[in-house]
């Protein structure tokens, strides 16, 4: 592989702060893109016409939502290659995601969930806080009621552990919520406490103890996460609407698909 698929690769660990898991699925798909090409010495990776051969080649072999997810990861890998100035223009621009049906979505696809997961991005203005929501959801299988419920003070970073109450009799239970949400979290935090300075600099009084809080400083609404939701599962490419209880259901079902 040559020397940039590395770069690459540190750029998503250390510069964007990508869980290994999500690197290591976004460093697969491009080599896979350099492997087609090591087929055909007049191949260049860096043209649209080869793209669009490359994705030829994966509908064959792949679902819609494979091939939507190894776009997004090629996505990211060119616009690196545009920020060191390797490229002037990204050779994916103008190939849209295949279109991805599904009629009754009780649970996301291993590869739908990454692209549901992957869909925040810089231009969101609270995609933290978006991408810590969804990698919690998709972690514990907490309901969307709980996870805006949840207060700072239910996590315990040391254990790995979340207190989740529910509304049902005030219950308790404690729910593992695993490195990739712990990781989402610990980027969220500095912008959660930006929405507390300004809501005080504003003379209001900010919900500290919420978890999640949303662009004016409140406690985020059950509401607002369904509908985040559903417009990052449309950009990810889900031609249906994704809910919070698709993604809460998806981990388990993931787990028992893969053994």
């Amino acid at each position: 592989m040559p020397p940039i698929v590395d770069a690459f690769h540190d750029w998503l660990r250390v510069e964007r702060g990508y869980s290994p898991r999500t690197v290591d699925s976004y460093l697969s798909d491009v080599k896979e893109l350099y492997l087609f090409c090591q087929q055909d010495d007049t191949l260049d990776p860096m043209r649209t016409q080869t793209l669009r051969r490359f994705i030829g080649s994966l509908h064959g072999r792949n679902s819609a939502a494979s091939v939507a997810r190894k776009l997004s990861a090629l996505r990211t890998f060119f616009r690196f290659l545009q920020i060191r100035g390797e490229i002037d223009k990204n050779p994916l621009q103008g190939i849209a995601n295949p279109r991805l049906v599904r009629y009754i979505p009780s649970f996301l696809t291993v590869d739908e969930v990454f692209c549901l997961l992957d869909a925040p991005g810089s231009a969101d203005k609270l995609a933290l806080r978006d991408k810590a929501i969804m990698e919690l959801l998709y972690a514990t299988g907490m309901r969307v009621s709980e996870v805006v419920a949840c207060n700072t003070s239910d996590l315990d970073f040391d254990s790995g552990m979340v207190k989740v109450t529910t509304g049902k009799g005030n219950k308790e239970r404690i729910v593992p919520f695993g490195r990739a949400a712990e990781e989402a979290l610990h980027r969220y935090f500095p912008q959660r406490q930006t929405l507390i300075t300004a809501r005080t600099a504003r003379g209001r009084q900010p919900e500290k103890e919420a978890l999640f809080l949303n662009n004016r400083g409140s406690r985020l609404t059950a509401r607002s996460v369904e509908r985040l939701i559903g417009n990052y599962g449309r950009r990810a490419g889900i031609q249906v609407t994704v809910t919070p209880h698709a993604l809460r259901h998806s981990f388990a079902t993931n787990l028992l698909e893969m053994g």
